[in-house]
């Protein structure tokens, strides 16, 4: 069974991982949601902006209505003409036509002012809407990380809420806009022909079937783009990250293939889907243009029979081109809409993953740790029936320091992903100072710990900013002992800008020793009594590695300290010495004793030095 390293980018055999090949699918494929209830949640996150909403409504309700005015002038003014008559009211004419262009100015500016709003509304919507996101990513617990694609979440916070910021910046306008003028135009052709109007009772219906059954199609097109798209980033970052291994090994025409095949699985399904979308806005074209026909032929036939003024078929036909332009634009943001509908069910399904379980009513908050750690009968699978430790018990006094080794897979690390609860034991207890680590705030547990992992971790910032995540209140001086201790203060001396130095993309610069280093210097200004190092010299050399052990053996005074390490040679001074195969404790002691005992660890031992000879 493969051990589950902690907070890596390894993801062990037997944890279920997320699909996201080319013929895969991506972290968050679950049963489509109903269009309501992501609406529902989507007018919640509105709701914060009540007030430039309610502006927003009152600026769209009069901008149309100045616009929609025109029509109705218009055939005024044609009826001013007294066509039949050989006279024109020149006065009359002037006067609607100043009143339609006052009107249309003020359309065209109180238009650009609702622009300026939504899209204040939909920038404050999707800030809030990613701060979220980002806030429960941190909550959510590693298992979370061990399934789900790390491309796929990045997608959800980068592309698919960019994809709801358009909808909510210009389409939530053209769809509030389109209602009201649908609304007035109505109202305006029954005033003018209640006979006129019978032609959309005709059309309008063929029109919202068809689009309703083309919404139905293409929505689930839309969110098979979103995952395809996810599993692309997620292959390009894992791939970029491992550039200089494809590099040294000569496959780049191997992984060249593998990403068309990525990329071609996501061009097809952006290509399915904006290829049926679009098409939904020529036909609804079509069955409008069909009843503008139809109200232009039996508009001419009222006229000529005397019931209807040319000026009132002329409004009556501006209204109706009012009337199914909308339905038109809806039609042709149709596509978008649904994409972002798509989009914002994926968010919500992310929003919806499950946290870390709530701490116990009443945890105990650990403080004054001694660091008496006592594990017994622990049983733990990572998937249900493959377990991965099977009754580990283990004791370990305050100021300790004991050694965990064994082969990989045989759940070494796994121990520490339950000490520091990033899992619970499915059977058996761990108990620290006498208390189960489940009866106290998951807080307090994990700052009794510091760490140092085999996978460094520094952030884009300056290196006395990196030095000081160990520990907040600690002044330089402090932190340059620390990092003469570790051994890296004259390299950072020799830098530029020295302490001052930002590490630009987690430190990309520097050499993988020398961050290393650095997260051993971290470690020694934490003061927490507990320490765990995995792996913790395994990136730097042998010469490197004996300079620093002495600074090693003064971060874990006074510390209970738990040490992996697959370099024997450096656990030989361990209080404790705990070798674990398939899952078990199979011997313990000190290094000579081991020794002596010729058994497991002895055979693992030798065969190391053999190697390394």
């Amino acid at each position: 069974m493969a051990d589950k390293p902690s907070i890596s980018s390894t993801i062990p055999q037997n944890v279920p991982k997320a699909h996201g090949g080319p013929g895969g699918r991506g972290g968050f494929e679950r049963p489509k949601a109903p269009t309501r209830q992501i609406l529902g949640r989507l007018i919640k996150y509105l709701g914060g902006q009540k007030w430039l909403l309610i502006l927003a409504i009152s600026i769209s309700l009069v901008a149309n209505l100045l616009s929609l005015i025109g029509p109705k002038l218009s055939g005024l003014a044609i009826d001013a003409l007294k066509l039949g008559e050989g006279m024109v009211d020149f006065e009359t004419v002037i006067y609607y036509v100043v009143i339609m262009i006052v009107g249309y100015v003020l359309s065209a500016i109180l238009s650009y002012l609702l622009t300026f709003i939504m899209v204040n509304i939909g920038r404050n919507t999707v800030y809030r809407m990613r701060k979220d996101v980002f806030e429960h990513l941190l909550k959510l617990p590693v298992s979370f990380y061990d399934q789900h694609l790390v491309g796929d979440v990045l997608s959800v916070m980068n592309y698919d809420i960019d994809n709801i910021s358009m909808a909510l910046s210009n389409d939530l306008v053209h769809i509030f806009t389109s209602l009201v003028t649908v609304i007035f135009s109505f109202v305006m052709m029954l005033t003018i022909s209640p006979v006129m109007i019978l032609v959309f009772l005709v059309t309008i219906p063929i029109s919202v079937i068809f689009t309703r059954y083309r919404t139905k199609k293409v929505r689930p097109m839309f969110r098979n783009r979103s995952i395809k798209l996810g599993a692309l980033n997620s292959y390009a970052e894992e791939m970029t990250g491992g550039l200089s291994t494809i590099k040294a090994y000569g496959r780049e025409e191997v992984f060249n293939a593998r990403f068309d095949e990525y990329n071609e699985s996501a061009c097809e399904a952006n290509y399915e889907a904006d290829k049926f979308a679009s098409t939904t806005g020529p036909a609804v074209m079509f069955i409008n243009n069909l009843s503008l026909a139809l109200v232009s032929i039996f508009g001419a036939l009222m006229y000529m029979s005397g019931v209807i003024t040319v000026g009132n078929v002329s409004s009556f036909v501006l209204y109706s081109r009012k009337f199914s332009g909308p339905i038109n634009e809806f039609a042709s943001i149709f596509s978008e809409l649904q994409s972002a509908l798509a989009s914002a069910e994926r968010v919500f399904r992310l929003l919806d993953e499950s946290t870390e379980t709530p701490d116990k009513e009443g945890a105990v908050v650990l403080t004054n740790t001694r660091g008496e750690v006592d594990i017994e009968d622990v049983h733990f699978s990572y998937v249900e029936g493959r377990e991965v430790l099977r009754g580990v018990s283990l004791k370990v006094e305050s100021g300790q320091t004991v050694a965990i080794v064994g082969h990989t897979g045989s759940g070494k690390t796994t121990i520490i992903n339950l000490l520091m609860r990033f899992y619970d034991v499915n059977a058996g207890s761990i108990a620290i100072d006498g208390i189960d680590v489940r009866d106290m705030t998951r807080d307090s547990l994990r700052q009794s710990f510091s760490m140092v992992l085999q996978d460094t971790w520094l952030f884009s910032d300056t290196i006395m900013n990196n030095l000081r995540y160990g520990r907040d209140a600690v002044s330089d001086e402090e932190i340059i002992r620390a990092t003469k201790d570790a051994g890296v203060h004259k390299f950072i001396e020799s830098l530029p800008q020295g302490y001052d130095t930002v590490l630009a993309d987690g430190g990309a610069s520097i050499s993988k020793g020398q961050k290393q280093l650095l997260t051993i210097a971290r470690a020694m200004l934490s003061d927490a009594p507990m320490l765990i190092l995995d792996e913790a010299t395994s990136n730097v050399d042998s010469q490197t590695e004996m300079a620093i052990q002495s600074a090693m053996l003064r971060l874990r005074e006074h510390k209970t300290c738990f040490v992996i390490a697959h370099r024997l040679s450096t656990i030989k001074n361990a209080d404790l010495i705990v070798v674990m195969r398939d899952g078990l404790i199979v011997e313990s002691g000190t290094h000579e004793e081991l020794m002596d005992k010729r058994g497991y660890y002895y055979e693992l031992h030798n065969s190391q030095f053999e190697t390394d000879l």
